[in-house]
C-alpha cells in the first residue's frame, strides 16, 4: 500500500511482542491504540498467527520506495496490500501500484492470494470494503484468491480476520 495507509501499524498490531516496537496511548474511549513511525525501505518482521509462522517485509509505500517492492516478489506466499479508505483521491494511486504489480511477471505467473485491508475505517466519511474494491476494481482479479476486510490498524479491529483468513 501507499505511504501513511497503515501498513507499519497493522504489522505492529500482529507482533507477539508489539509493545516494543509501538508506542501505546489511549484514545477518547480509553482504548489501547496503537502507533507506529513510517518505514524508510523497508522493515522485515516476524510473527505467528494460527501456528503459521509469517516473515513480512514491511515495505515503504512512498512513491520513491515504491520501484523496490518488485524485488521481493519472487519468494513472497502472498500479498498484503493495505489502502487508506480515508483517503479518497489517493485510492486511484493505490489502484495505479496495484495494476503495476498485478502486471509484474513473477505475480501474474504464480497464483500468490492477496489479502487487503480497508484500513482506518474509523475515520468519518471513509469508503466502505465495497467501495474500496469498487474503486481498485478487484472484481476484475479472476486469476488467484483474494479477500478484502475493514480494518484500523490502530486498534485492531479486522486485522485478526485478515490474517487468519490468510493463515
Amino acid at each position: 500500500g501507499l505511504d501513511n495507509s497503515g501498513k507499519s501499524c497493522i504489522v505492529n498490531f500482529l507482533k507477539e511482542n508489539r509493545a516494543k516496537s509501538s508506542k501505546k496511548k489511549k484514545n477518547n474511549n480509553e482504548n489501547e491504540k496503537f502507533e507506529s513511525t513510517p518505514t524508510v525501505g523497508f522493515a522485515k518482521e516476524e510473527f505467528e498467527v494460527n501456528n503459521v509462522k509469517f516473515m513480512v517485509y514491511d515495505m515503504s509505500g512512498q512513491n520513491r520506495y515504491r520501484d523496490m517492492w518488485e524485488t521481493y516478489y519472487s519468494d513472497v506466499e502472498a500479498i498484503i496490500f493495505v489502502i487508506d479508505s480515508s483517503d479518497k483521491f489517493r485510492v486511484v494511486v493505490a489502484k495505479e501500484e496495484l495494476e503495476e504489480l498485478m502486471s509484474n511477471n513473477t505475480v501474474r505467473n504464480n497464483d500468490i492470494p492477496i489479502l487487503f485491508f480497508a484500513n482506518k475505517m474509523d475515520v468519518k466519511g471513509a469508503l466502505t470494503e465495497k467501495e474500496c474494491a469498487d474503486e481498485l476494481e478487484l472484481n476484475n482479479i479472476t486469476d488467484r484468491t483474494w479477500f478484502i476486510v475493514p480494518s484500523n490498524g490502530m486498534t485492531g479491529t479486522g486485522i485478526t480476520e485478515g490474517i487468519t483468513w490468510l493463515s
